[in-house]
């Protein structure tokens, strides 16, 4: 057994403990085992896949206590069995190690991981294997642990619910001996089939010592599970593969006391978290082609089906691939989003300052896959041999081949990416952590020493030449500007049409800027950058002023000198105009049409960069939406709440500008620009309420149900209820959110969880709501990101902050006034516990759908009516005996939006009990249609109310973006005022 081990000397423990404190701390408390394992897979020996199979089959037999080949019997006479044949050995073992138990094989993969990370680092360390053996290692390894984690839980899975079934089709050839032959359809059923599809680093076999493994779940196709036995219970495929999902998930990434296997990061699936794990080829082809954006071909670029699947579904599933990926032509097409990328990554290294980074910062590692990646995309389905390739070393090789880089670029890109490579594997072997950020002090030292420098500054000094040698190709890429739709013409020309065109005062204003002391002063790059962005916006001037007229043109002219002024000295903003030129000729309409748009992008200049990419074509629904926010909360740590307050106003301000923008341009109808202003406001609701919940509980513990149940993430025992014109999905630009708090816990049980400070429910329910109400609404240096309104919870201002649905069903039934069920029409479950906001809806249906006097209801209608016009109304909205209109106050006075929404009201509490439907929706335009389905009212009633209101709204909204209170004189409203009102007379009668 002794000649076995490993016996390592005094150098190499040395280097050891210097590369890792991680590794060399494993080793110093299992020398034993770690020794025997590098005994039998020592420095000099390349481990392929079939290694990595045998391995985790033999620890899982070890662990689990069965029967066959355990761990000392393979390590007998290594002499006489070298590596194949043990593993020859392992699998003839009895299969039965898929029918082990799911904790002793999440333990196998575990330890085997952590002696392989052992015997990496070490070797990474002694300098005895490559950065390209050391990868695919790495990746053969994954790819092993993903495919046994597949078939154990496939296993596990069938077991439970059966073999899945799907019906597929296949073309098959007829009279094959005749001049005419013709494919046929035959359609039969078969197994279902799940691929796992690798991204990423793991995708082009390039993964590092710390690397998360990006995944996508592929099915062949909808069906159900065949059960043979009894006592199974049939499931729907998507049911049967998602379950097998997330155990696979589970298997590899949940930690217990033996650590992980591999992070699993399944985000890039499409439309991200949020969606279903898993989805069939059909419905991966359809979003391909209805939805795939440019960035994510450059993510399907490195795409890989990991797991053996049989050729039909795995030819069938490369080609919807390649179809979406690849052009045949050279692609044009993807120089303009390519350029947009490189923009964004010069963007946020501006941002950052992140020298210390070398994976993200100038010159790093993103840089030099950029570079080759970007040449993939564009050239990789006219080049079929680059098309075959993914990782970033084969694709720079293969370019060199190819010419489209010099033979002297090449070999310095290659050398930088190896060189950075083995950094980022030093910096990670350290602790075992994912990052990519050099260290300070004494690990910067250790760090430099693993790599063979006698110093910091020796190393610091290779490493910035790799980076200039990485920065320059990367500077040069996609630099074909978008040309202008508008041609420019001579600066002098123009400046002479704008001596024309505009009123002095506003050619004072820019004469003024130019020869400011900000313009003298600044650097010849920003200064260069000006007089490059600075010619495309006084022709987007011209050609405002003469489109659009004089008047609105000078409007702009201080709103643009704004933004300059706020700009100049961050120029990569006006990189970003000059390289968008056509996207830059909008900007001055929206400057001219909204001084709320001119004043949002002057304070927050990253605004601008949404506002050229032109994001407004195209408005995120709810789930998009979920996806982006938590994409920008990523990197924001537990229990940081200056960098999550930042996060959540920035992501509402940069969503909420590219909504008002496609309202203003006419390019979405005034229903779906509130559609989106309030999924806004639900997902940072729930994104709120979701970060209150889990830093509480990691102070206090979990809250317990009213059942006795504890609560976990997913069941929180909370919910937010959206009042008002949240609850009734009409939000406007200035919207408050009308909440109101309910839970489902036990409020006298105190918290449970380890090393917490329990309280009881009632204390964890009150600094929950509190917390969500300071997210929301503490003013920082980006303001609020809403303003609350709590007024609406039962009793009001004197109620308690968060209440139980029993206490709110209780109040709703025996306490509430007639204004408060007036305002239940417009509720509706916003974030939260599904069993609460369940809870919820089946007291408001209750409560709407009771029969109530129609007499006494016209009488609470009119007496609050009068209140809200006497304390919110104009003093007249009547002409006077001149026939001078006075103000109208569109929301308040009478003929206006609160008449239509109290008629909606009425209609429900009045009529409900014999037409439930119209208890289902909260906003009124939907509960019109059921007014007119009902037969209560004419179909010409409803469709002119609906207008109506639409047509104020419409007005709030623009008036919002002007700035302007909601107070018009426009005779033109007297005809609708005086329909709504003629209405109001007849249905309600005052």
């Amino acid at each position: 057994m002794a000649m076995l081990d490993f016996c390592p000397n005094d150098d190499e423990l040395a280097t050891l403990a210097l590369a890792s404190p991680f590794a060399f701390g494993i080793y110093q408390k299992q020398p034993s085992q770690i020794g025997a394992f590098l005994g039998r897979f020592g420095f000099d020996k390349s481990l392929d896949r079939a290694v990595f199979d045998g391995l985790i089959r033999e620890f899982v037999v070890m662990c689990a206590g069965m029967s066959g080949v355990g761990y000392d019997d393979a390590k007998q006479d290594d002499k006489k069995r070298d590596t194949a044949q043990i593993t020859d050995d392992i699998q003839d073992v009895d299969r039965s190690y898929y029918g082990a138990d799911e904790s002793a094989v999440m333990q196998a993969m575990r330890e085997l991981r952590t002696m392989l990370m052992v015997k990496w680092i070490w070797q990474d360390a002694l300098g005895v294997i490559s950065l390209e053996h050391l990868t695919t290692e790495l990746s053969s390894f994954a790819d092993a642990c993903v495919c046994f984690a597949k078939n154990y839980a496939w296993h596990e899975t069938t077991k439970r619910y059966g073999i899945p079934m799907t019906s597929g089709v296949y073309l098959t050839q007829t009279d094959t001996n005749s001049k005419n032959t013709k494919n046929t359809k035959n359609i039969k059923t078969m197994p279902d089939e799940f691929a796992v599809i690798a991204m990423g680093k793991l995708g082009a076999k390039e993964l590092n010592l710390s690397s998360d493994i990006d995944l996508i779940f592929v099915h062949m196709g909808a069906g159900d599970t065949d059960v043979s036995e009894q006592g199974k219970k049939s499931v729907e495929n998507q049911k049967f593969m998602t379950t097998l999902g997330r155990m696979i998930i589970r298997l590899l990434n949940d930690h217990s006391e033996h650590g992980f296997v591999f992070r699993v990061d399944m985000r890039l699936r499409p439309w991200g978290d949020g969606s279903p794990l898993i989805m069939s080829l059909s419905a991966l082809q359809k979003y391909f082609n209805q939805h795939g954006r440019t960035w994510e071909r450059f993510a399907w670029l490195k795409a890989r089906v990991v797991n053996t699947v049989s050729t039909p579904f795995a030819n069938e599933l490369l080609a919807v691939i390649n179809n979406f990926v690849y052009r045949y032509y050279i692609d044009y097409t993807a120089f303009l989003a390519l350029r947009e990328m490189k923009t964004l990554i010069m963007a946020q290294q501006a941002q950052r300052q992140d020298a210390d980074n070398v994976k993200l910062g100038v010159g790093g590692i993103r840089d030099i896959e950029f570079i080759a990646q970007a040449f993939l995309l564009i050239y990789g389905g006219h080049h079929v041999a680059l098309g075959k390739l993914s990782s970033c070393l084969d694709v720079l090789s293969m370019l060199g081949e190819l010419n489209y880089l010099d033979d002297d670029e090449c070999t310095k890109l290659m050398d930088a990416y190896r060189f950075l490579r083995r950094l980022e594997h030093a910096i990670q072997a350290r602790h075992d952590e994912q990052t990519q950020r050099l260290p300070m002090g004494d690990e910067l030292v250790a760090i430099a020493q693993v790599l063979g420098f006698d110093g910091v500054s020796e190393f610091l000094t290779v490493l910035d030449s790799h980076r200039q040698h990485v920065s320059t190709p990367f500077d040069r890429m996609v630099t074909d500007r978008q040309r202008p739709t508008q041609s420019l013409g001579e600066m002098a020309q123009m400046a002479c049409t704008l001596q024309q065109l505009l009123s002095a005062d506003s050619l004072a204003l820019l004469d003024e800027f130019w020869r400011s002391k900000l313009v003298g002063g600044l650097k010849p790059d920003a200064k260069a950058r000006l007089d490059e962005a600075y010619p495309i916006l006084i022709h987007a001037l011209c050609h405002h002023a003469k489109s659009d007229g004089a008047e609105r043109a000078d409007d702009a002219v201080p709103r643009l000198i704004t933004l300059l002024e706020s700009i100049c000295r961050r120029s990569i903003y006006l990189v970003m105009m000059a390289e968008n030129p056509n996207a830059t000729m909008g900007l001055i309409p929206m400057l001219s049409a909204s001084p709320w748009i001119a004043r949002e992008i002057a304070l927050h200049p990253m605004l601008l960069d949404d506002f050229l990419q032109q994001r407004y074509l195209h408005l995120p629904d709810k789930m998009e939406l979920t996806d982006i926010l938590r994409q920008q909360l990523l990197r924001v740590l537990p229990f940081d709440d200056e960098q999550y307050l930042s996060a959540i106003r920035t992501f509402k301000k940069s969503q909420v500008l590219a909504v008002a923008t496609a309202d203003i341009l006419g390019l979405r109808h005034i229903m779906k620009v509130s559609d989106s202003l309030t999924f806004i406001a639900e997902v940072v609701l729930s994104s709120a309420l979701s970060r209150a919940y889990d830093e509480l509980v990691a102070k206090y513990g979990h809250p317990l149900r009213a059942n006795g149940m504890i609560t976990d993430e997913m069941a929180c025992g909370f919910a937010v209820i959206g009042y008002g014109k949240l609850g009734g999905i009409e939000m406007s630009y200035a919207s408050d959110l009308d909440v109101v708090f309910l839970h489902d816990i036990s409020e006298a049980a105190d918290t449970v969880g380890k090393n917490v400070r329990p309280i009881s429910g009632m204390k964890f329910a009150s600094r929950l709501v509190q917390k969500v109400i300071t997210y929301l609404t503490t003013q920082t240096r980006d303001g609020r990101a809403y303003e609350l309104d709590m007024r609406l919870r039962p009793s009001g201002n004197a109620g308690v902050m968060v209440v139980s649905v029993q206490g709110f069903d209780g109040y709703q039934r025996d306490k509430a006034w007639a204004w408060e069920h007036q305002a239940l029409v417009r509720a509706r479950g916003i974030a939260g516990d599904k069993t609460v906001l369940d809870a919820f809806d089946h007291t408001r249906h209750q409560i709407l759908t009771t029969n109530r006097d129609a007499k006494q209801i016209r009488q609470n209608v009119i007496s609050m009516r009068q209140k809200m016009k006497e304390h919110l109304g104009s003093k007249s909205n009547q002409a006077n005996k001149h026939g001078v209109v006075q103000p109208f106050h569109i929301k308040q006075d009478f003929g206006g939006l609160i008449d239509i929404e109290f008629l909606a009201q009425f209609m429900v509490l009045t009529h409900a009990h014999a037409h439930p439907n119209l208890a289902i929706w909260s906003d009124n335009v939907r509960i019109f249609e059921e007014v007119a389905k009902a037969g209560l009212w004419s179909d010409d009633w409803c469709d002119r109310l609906t207008q109506a209101y639409l047509a104020l709204r419409k007005t709030t909204h623009e008036l919002a973006l002007s700035e302007k209170q909601a107070v018009v004189d426009d005779d033109s409203w007297q005809q609708i005022r005086a329909f709504v009102c003629g209405v109001w007379g007849e249905v309600i009668g005052e």
